[in-house]
């Protein structure tokens, strides 16, 4: 049953991979299979980062045109796909909040009902290989570099703003976080 497990998620990631070499040959049709096949996720990092449902969905048609703009750029010996794209909707997502000056965040429960009925991307993802891999690496890891990353990525903290919640110079925490990334990156066996 694993090894049927398995086989699916890697034809699930080549079908990935090859609508994104689509994608970035200026086929049209690849960038939207990109969408079909990860949209749900790429809108749940968004919702729960912009915390706004119409915020999200502007925040998710810039990640696409971003994806168009530099699907060319992508590797697959680098990066998951699917770690690729939730790279660049984080990313769009933590500059939607900062233009917006909207440096407060809600509760768990608070956005549990702003959420739709859709699983989690997070949740979605965490049976993704390479995403089980990485958890077991961030438990590995101190509780401060761990608790760092995580809030960083998966609530999209700035730096700034883990300083001030965790009462702690800026530095200390850019540091948990680069001594983090590199550990992680070292469990991972990425070069």
């Amino acid at each position: 049953m694993q090894e049927a497990s398995a086989a699916a998620r890697g034809q699930d990631r080549a079908h990935l991979v090859s609508a994104i070499h689509q994608a970035a040959d200026g086929d049209a049709a690849g960038l939207r299979r990109v969408y079909d096949l990860t949209s749900a996720k790429l809108f749940g990092i968004c919702l729960r980062i912009c915390a706004d449902r119409e915020a999200a969905e502007d925040v998710l048609q810039d990640v696409y045109v971003k994806v168009w703009r530099r699907a060319a750029s992508f590797d697959d010996t680098r990066a998951s796909p699917v770690s690729w794209l939730a790279a660049i909707a984080r990313n769009a997502a933590v500059d939607w909040r900062r233009a917006e000056h909207r440096y407060d965040t809600l509760s768990d429960d608070a956005m549990a009902g702003i959420a739709d009925d859709a699983p989690l991307a997070d949740t979605l993802m965490e049976g993704d290989q390479e995403t089980h891999r990485l958890l077991v690496c961030l438990e590995g890891l101190p509780r401060e570099q761990s608790g760092a990353i995580r809030s960083a990525f998966l609530q999209g903290l700035t730096y700034q703003e883990l300083a001030d919640r965790s009462d702690t110079p800026l530095g200390t925490v850019k540091s948990w976080i680069r001594r983090g990334m590199l550990r992680l990156k070292d469990c991972l066996g990425h070069d």
